[in-house]
């Protein structure tokens, strides 16, 4: 398996002369470099995966505060969910749909309905067990779904934990129809705390070990357009509202969404915050699509 500093020195986007050293440490690691080149912007880890295991028993979801990940009752899972049902039913009406990496199923659960099938791809056993009471068929392989059998694949917040991303593009493009879409959601490198405010606390608590690739536009263009996707098309979405930016600028802490200051998030002000954010390219997620 390449590196990850080898897939991206690959693609042009990192080299021995542009790649810096930007963090000595994560935030569950205290001596785990994390590297950051200045001229892709991409965020990387090299060398290193946390191995599936930790996946399969899912224990670092546990606690937010630790993690950097969402729980099963954090308020965001719901909100995400219903935010991607939203944008994307359109592509899912009478498509035999899959979610890689699809966690407890929020998003399966909401688009069923509108698809002629969904499947969940998922490590954790108990989710796999949560999904399996609700009747959605779900797998802890890529392996067992058949080639050239799914119109749409979604993987929501996982790409970025894949020690060989270039390859499992390849892997995911054989399950899809001829026509089929790939669409990835990502955690943005250029987010507007780390790259206007330069929110230390933000930096301590957003480089994570399971995150080995933090995406910019072009890094998801180019390793979709690699793996021969074609048509892509990158925008930038605001998954955190202006409450929660003002919070870890005042506060040095997440959670701004979730308290008194929420009162002033709006439907408006949401739509506002992140077509503005959109425009300087630093929103805190990118979403890429490509065509088979």
């Amino acid at each position: 398996m390449p590196s990850i500093n080898k897939i991206l020195e690959d693609l042009n986007l990192t080299s021995s002369k542009t790649k810096e050293l930007f963090s000595s440490s994560t935030r569950d690691i205290e001596d785990l470099n994390v590297f950051r080149d200045s001229q892709s912007g991409v965020i990387f880890i090299d060398d290193y995966y946390v191995g599936d295991k930790i996946y399969e028993g899912g224990e670092y979801r546990e606690n937010t505060s630790e993690s950097n990940h969402s729980t099963p009752n954090d308020p965001q899972v719901e909100i995400d969910a219903l935010r991607r049902f939203e944008d994307f039913k359109y592509l899912c009406e009478n498509k035999n749909i899959l979610d890689f990496g699809c966690g407890e199923g929020r998003f399966l659960e909401k688009i069923q309905h509108s698809a002629s099938n969904v499947i969940g791809v998922e490590l954790q056993q108990s989710f796999l067990d949560n999904l399996s009471r609700k009747d959605i068929t779900s797998f802890d392989s890529l392996n067992y779904v058949d080639d050239e059998s799914i119109d749409v694949i979604f993987l929501f917040h996982v790409f970025e934990h894949l020690p060989d991303p270039v390859n499992s593009l390849f892997e995911i493009k054989k399950k899809l129809k001829k026509g089929g879409i790939i669409v990835l959601e990502v955690p943005h490198a250029n987010d507007f705390l780390l790259s206007h405010i330069k929110s230390e606390a933000f930096k301590k608590f957003t480089l994570w070990s399971q995150h080995l690739v933090l995406h910019t536009k072009k890094s998801i263009t180019l390793m979709l357009d690699f793996a021969n996707f074609q048509n892509i098309t990158v925008k930038g979405v605001q998954r955190y509202p202006l409450s929660n930016h003002i919070h870890w600028i005042h506060a040095g802490k997440p959670g701004g969404h979730l308290k008194d200051l929420a009162e002033i998030d709006s439907k408006n002000l949401q739509k506002s915050y992140q077509e503005s954010l959109e425009k300087i390219n630093a929103t805190d997620t990118i979403v890429a699509i490509g065509y088979k």
